[in-house]
């Protein structure tokens, strides 16, 4: 069974170790079997590719690859910085997520 992970797709995270730390993004993808997310404009990587029709010249491309998600922090929306997550039996009897600094509840 895989373990339950902190941030999920759409969420906003900032970095908190690594080559761009504290830079801030949208999670595009998860990767829950490796523990990994692909964040919008973090972790760049050059790939070479060869012409095919969605990119007719070829060339080097720019795009983003996995992180750890320990390296995630999830921003809190209400005060815009870097918390912790935890979670709670919501209004409607469902488990939600909160953030630790302000209390408010993660959508």
């Amino acid at each position: 069974m895989q373990k339950k992970l902190h941030i999920k797709k759409g969420d906003n995270v900032k970095v908190i170790a690594g080559n761009d730390n504290g830079k801030t993004g949208k999670v595009l993808k998860m990767i829950p079997e490796k523990q990994k997310a692909v964040v919008e404009g973090i972790h760049m990587m050059k790939k070479h590719s060869k012409p095919d029709s969605k990119h007719p010249q070829g060339g080097i491309i720019s795009m983003e690859s996995p992180i750890h998600i320990s390296n995630l922090m999830l921003v809190d929306p209400k005060t815009g910085e870097a918390t912790r997550t935890g979670r709670k039996i919501g209004s409607n009897d469902k488990l939600v997520r909160y953030s630790k600094k302000s209390g408010e509840e993660i959508k």
